[in-house]
């Protein structure tokens, strides 16, 4: 199918909009560069806006673009009320802001709560203060431990590797304190006990919700609240951030007082302001406490991400999701890449690049027809697969540079996007031969914007599309249940029914053709890869291996 050139509007709307809002998250860095420095800016998404708009999404999340000295991707903030240079100025920020309004989306900015930059003025003038210093109360900073205190203060390691804790030197030279960090040194985590922390972040939200957002995405959610005295872990390997061990520095209670003070702020502002939680935890039901009617709106649903391409693994995992969102009224998310994790083309089946692009929009079909919200990343309506072959001397991930390239592979999902044309950069920036800050695959010509636009075969078109669809037909979006078909092992299928008639999902996760009977699925509306045959004696469906096709059905 081809899309139209501007996205429908929607036939149905549910009484809240991110009930089934379908969330597309920009990298700015990587999205598209308007002044040719090789590094994506504000300027370029607000170029791009109608791109977004034609594609059919309801709103974008853009990742950090404060001001940051860049050693975590903009999440090292030093100045949250201010926009790095490289990306553009505050100006930018609201002319994007008004344009996407004035495009029917909405937009939701990152807030990074849980550390700042060893840069902002805060941590700045705890160093130089000294121990005893009012402000260093804002951080963690512990005496260590041993002879002259030269053992960091427990045992806790960083998620990017190493002790989560570096040494200070006092302002007369002699070896100092320690501080913590469970990123990069350079990220110092702040204190929540602290009301001066508390203040400055609803002060925070206050600024950027006075200039138009619609919502904050809160970085590490679950990792504000450590567990009183700071105890050891007890063992010394690096922790996963999608762990499920229970550890004294994630998903402490005391999270919870501070989302109810953030939805009440919230709440006095119109025009349904939201906040999503990245909270990384150790089931399902610890992740619905975030979303609890007094708590936050969504919460990032990373056990689906993280889901083998297996059909009865996927049908537990949403059925459990459905249940865990139910018991809150809160609805499910979906999402199936970010700007942390290997991008799901890749993912899906590492070592063979065919496979995992088949299975990749099979999935894209199955992540949107389930009840609740959608979050695409960047690229993935390309197609794009995950760059493994970066040379370690551009990459920028620090935990590549701190675990000796260990578990830092993070660039591979953020190479900047190809938009047209045949030689690098493909339209990212203005300029032919221009600069990129990552090196792009020469054979992503042929998944640029420009090559696939038009191509009905096109994973473009494809998304497009699907998200019409979605955006009219009232089967599909917001929900809280879905009904399982039993159809064929190895198939996942499921039915959605509206009062104007309903519409089946069926995703066979096998590597062979399955049949199903016909009649169960009705008229093909939409499939992922060649159109279903049906059998002439039984009306029996053949749903080709690793693919996913929507029906709609009396």
């Amino acid at each position: 199918m081809i899309a139209p050139t501007t996205a429908p509007a929607r036939a149905h709307t549910p009484p809240d909009w991110w009930q089934d809002a379908v969330i597309y998250q920009v990298y700015p860095r990587s999205f598209a560069d308007s002044d040719g420095d090789g590094c994506g800016d504000l300027a370029g998404v607000r170029s791009r806006l109608g791109y977004l708009r034609d594609l059919g999404v309801d709103a974008l999340w853009i990742s950090p673009f404060y001001t940051s000295p860049q050693a975590d991707g903009g999440y090292d903030v030093a100045d949250y009320r201010a926009v790095d240079p490289v990306y553009g100025t505050v100006g930018d920020a609201e002319a994007l802001i008004a344009d996407a309004h004035a495009l029917g989306m909405r937009v939701i900015v990152d807030v990074v709560p849980n550390h700042c930059s060893d840069r902002h003025p805060w941590f700045l003038q705890a160093l130089h203060e000294g121990a005893g210093s009012p402000l260093r109360a804002r951080f963690h900073f512990r005496p260590g431990r041993g002879p002259g205190g030269e053992e960091p203060p427990n045992d806790w390691i960083s998620l990017f590797g190493g002790s989560a804790w570096t040494r200070t030197t006092d302002p007369d030279g002699t070896p100092g304190e320690w501080y913590l960090h469970l990123f990069a040194p350079q990220q110092p985590d702040l204190n929540w006990d602290s009301t001066a922390v508390q203040d400055e972040f609803r002060c925070i939200l206050r600024f950027w919700l006075d200039l138009g957002v619609d919502g904050f995405r809160i970085d590490v959610a679950h990792g504000l609240v450590k567990a009183p005295g700071l105890p050891d872990l007890g063992r010394y390997e690096q922790l996963d951030l999608l762990g499920e061990q229970l550890v004294p520095y994630f998903d402490q209670d005391g999270v919870h007082e501070i989302y109810r003070s953030w939805r009440s702020l919230l709440e006095e502002y119109p025009g349904q302001r939201i906040a999503v939680a990245e909270a990384w935890t150790r089931s399902l039901d610890r992740t619905a406490r975030y979303v609890r009617p007094d708590e936050l709106h969504q919460a990032f649903n990373f056990k689906f991400l993280n889901a083998p391409w297996d059909a009865a693994r996927l049908r537990e995992l949403i059925a459990t999701s459905l249940e865990a969102m139910r018991a809150v009224d809160a609805p499910t998310t979906w999402t199936l890449s970010n700007h942390d994790v290997i991008r799901h083309a890749t993912r899906y089946a590492e070592g063979d690049p065919a496979l995992g692009l088949r299975r990749a929009r099979a999935a894209a079909l199955l992540m949107l027809a389930l009840p609740g919200s959608a979050y695409l990343y960047q690229g993935e309506e390309l197609g794009l697969p995950e760059v493994t072959d970066i040379p370690d001397e551009v990459r920028q991930d620090p935990a590549f540079h701190r675990a000796d390239g260990g578990n830092g592979m993070r660039d591979g999902c953020r190479v900047p996007l190809p938009w047209s044309g045949t030689g690098a950069p493909y339209g990212f920036g203005p300029v032919p031969g221009g600069p990129a800050w990552l090196p792009q695959p020469p054979e992503w010509a042929g998944l640029s914007v420009e090559a696939q636009t038009g191509d009905p075969r096109s994973v473009l078109e494809l998304y497009r599309s699907a998200l019409r669809v979605r955006r009219t037909d009232p089967a599909l979006g917001a929900g809280r249940s879905v009904e399982w078909l039993d159809l064929a092992p190895g198939v996942l299928a499921f039915r959605r029914d509206s009062d104007q008639g309903a519409v089946v999902c069926a995703v066979n996760t096998t590597g062979e053709p399955v049949r199903v009977p016909g009649d169960v699925l009705g008229t093909l509306l939409l499939a992922s890869a060649d159109e279903p045959q049906v059998a002439q004696d039984s009306g029996d469906v053949l749903l080709p291996a690793d693919s996913a096709g929507w029906w709609r059905s009396s």
